[in-house]
């Protein structure tokens, strides 16, 4: 008996010996894991307006993807990744991780495209991780401080005005190809189309900043394929034989394109030791706005849409270093609230501005597709009004179900073509998923209260241009591309109904410059304008000649402060000098005709003047 106590007390000892070695073991392979990491460079590719089913990996019939097919297949892809129907509420989103209602980002145009000054942006906190941060292309997120890009966190950034090129707030006449593009907030000429120029530009940063000492995030964000629909003639050719229509084969030409550029960035990077620590993400922003006629993955709807095909949307993450260099599906729902807490977890970056996101890291759905993993409700929604409607253009989904607009309800297992609505047969599950909206929405909807306001009168920009795409108004006709602007649109009863809203920094006098041009086109306020030249596939918006509005009048109204000038048959501008309080005020902007007819101030800039 005393030698099998003796026995039974030796293994004893000997085994947890054992496990004190192996703790140690693993605490030390641990340590050297910690001193070996080295922060990822990050590169983010999110093309405009491509859907689900305009990839060839994806068995579109028609479309040359080979480069991106290759990244398909040598990449950890979400199959069932969801962001917004419209492309500025993604990227509120994907820029932050909270959802895009609650970043007052839920409109393309209309002052609600711009980020709240409070929401942090992946930027950022890059920033505060010893990253060198830039961006490329497309920013909708705001044209003034403090929602420019470099405001929130890019210390690069080469980019377009507004949603797209030809915007009411990007350069006069830009329509693609050698166009004019900001710097840093400096206008530059560019020569050449424009994804070739914002792949060229990356390209060349991550030249100047590969040998820092600090890892780099490059976000790529194309203004191809958004319409108008204009490819290079060679991209849009390949497609000229095939029974489509024109406009269709540009917007497949520009992914083509898109394709290339991929290409040569991933060339590129192999070629400087830069593909196996870099996490390389390639995304679109919403459903494709062209392409469904062709081929759409078997599903319902289309950009804007609350259906699948408004809002599944490719993502492909590749990064050697992480193993993510195989091809593996993983089929589990996640969404664009959830890519900024997964990215830095697996850079290891810290949260060091403390935010609460509202998506996951879902880095464990990366690895495996057995990984168990809660099921979870996710929520997105079309909201391009004023002010958030609930349950407009919603849904509500889980791996399996999809509530859509609070009253139809289709089993996704059984039905991903959201054909039949089975709402009716399932009334607790139905119910069940409106809890869970009733919740969310009340979580985000305290955000909706004020406009987010335009800063005036701060050191850090002054002057402020203002123009027409951030108006707001329930009734105003928001001219938000510049085709619009020559057509001279306007409110149907002749009365101007929209406004800025302003955030008045500082008390003192400014200058208020009224245009109903730009100041670049140097025109006069009551003058048409020739029409532009053409660009081959949809008509550019520069294309339109331009309605001449015989203003006779100009006026101003702003903090309960009103005034007028006439207009002059000479004029290009108006200008008005007012005394002005501090704090937030609406500034509404006219010209008025001989019949009392309204036309708002396209294009207004206000100057705080220095006494």
């Amino acid at each position: 008996m005393f030698k099998i106590k003796q026995i039974h007390s030796n293994y004893i000892k000997r085994t947890l010996l054992s496990l004190f070695y192996i703790n140690i073991f693993f605490h030390c392979f641990l340590i050297q894991s910690q001193l070996k990491f080295k922060q990822p460079n990050v590169i983010l590719i999110m093309t405009d307006d491509q859907g689900y089913g305009d990839l060839a990996c994806h068995g579109n019939p028609i479309i040359k993807t080979p480069n991106i097919d290759v990244l398909y297949q040598e990449s950890t892809r979400l199959t069932n990744f969801h962001v917004s129907p419209t492309c500025a509420p993604t990227r509120g989103a994907l820029m932050t991780g909270h959802y895009t209602n609650r970043t007052g980002v839920w409109h393309t145009i209309g002052g609600r495209s711009l980020l709240r000054k409070d929401e942090v942006t992946i930027a950022d906190v890059f920033l505060e991780n010893n990253y060198k941060t830039a961006i490329f292309g497309k920013w909708h997120l705001g044209d003034n401080y403090p929602y420019r890009p470099n405001d929130r966190g890019f210390d690069f950034a080469y980019y377009h005005g507004a949603g797209g090129v030809g915007q009411t707030p990007d350069h006069w006449n830009n329509a693609y190809f050698d166009d004019i593009y900001m710097r840093n907030g400096i206008k530059e000429q560019a020569s050449g189309f424009v994804t070739d120029v914002l792949f060229n530009e990356a390209i060349s940063y991550i030249d100047t900043v590969k040998n820092s000492d600090k890892p780099f995030f490059t976000y790529i964000s194309t203004n191809a394929p958004h319409g108008p629909m204009h490819a290079p003639k060679k991209y849009a050719d390949m497609y000229a034989e095939a029974n489509i229509p024109v406009a269709v084969q540009h917007f497949f030409g520009m992914i083509t394109n898109i394709d290339d550029n991929v290409e040569k960035l991933r060339n590129y990077l192999a070629k400087n030791n830069l593909t196996d620590n870099t996490i390389f993400i390639f995304t679109t922003d919403n459903g494709t706005s062209a392409g469904n006629k062709v081929f759409n993955a078997g599903m319902r709807g289309k950009k804007n849409s609350e259906y699948d095909g408004g809002h599944r949307v490719p993502f492909f993450i590749h990064w050697p270093e992480g193993h993510f260099n195989q091809p593996f599906k993983q089929n589990k729902i996640t969404s664009f609230v959830d890519v900024v807490p997964t990215i830095l977890e697996l850079t290891r970056s810290k949260n060091t501005l403390d935010i609460k996101f509202d998506g996951n890291s879902i880095t464990p759905l990366l690895y495996s597709p057995n990984t168990r993993w809660p099921d979870r409700t996710i929520f997105t929604d079309s909201q391009r009004v004023l002010d958030p409607i609930k349950w407009r253009k919603s849904a509500v989904m889980t791996n399996q179900w999809r509530l859509i607009n609070g009253n139809e309800l289709y089993d996704m297992h059984k039905d991903p073509s959201q054909n039949t609505n089975i709402a009716e047969s399932n009334p607790e599950i139905v119910n069940n998923l409106r809890k869970e909206y009733e919740n969310w929405w009340q979580d985000i909807s305290s955000s909706f209260s004020e406009p987010t306001a335009i800063y005036i009168g701060d050191i850090k920009a002054n002057p402020v241009s203002l123009t027409s795409h951030d108006w707001l108004g329930e009734n105003s006709k928001v001219p938000w591309q510049q085709k619009q602007i020559r057509q001279a649109i306007r409110e149907k009863d002749g009365k101007h109904k929209g406004y800025w809203y302003l955030d008045i920094k500082e008390a003192g006098q400014y200058k208020f410059t009224l245009s109903r041009w730009p100041i670049e086109a140097q025109t006069a306020i009551i003058s048409d304008m020739r029409a532009g030249a053409t660009v081959a596939g949809q008509p550019a918006f520069r294309a339109t000649k331009g309605k001449a509005f015989k203003a006779v009048e100009a006026k101003v109204n702003i903090a309960n402060l009103s005034q007028s000038k006439l207009v002059e048959a000479d004029d290009i501008t108006v200008e008005f000098e007012l005394e002005l309080p501090k704090g937030k005020s609406k500034l509404i902007a006219t010209f008025i005709d001989k019949n009392q007819h309204e036309l708002g101030a396209y294009y207004v800039q206000v100057e705080k003047l220095i006494m």
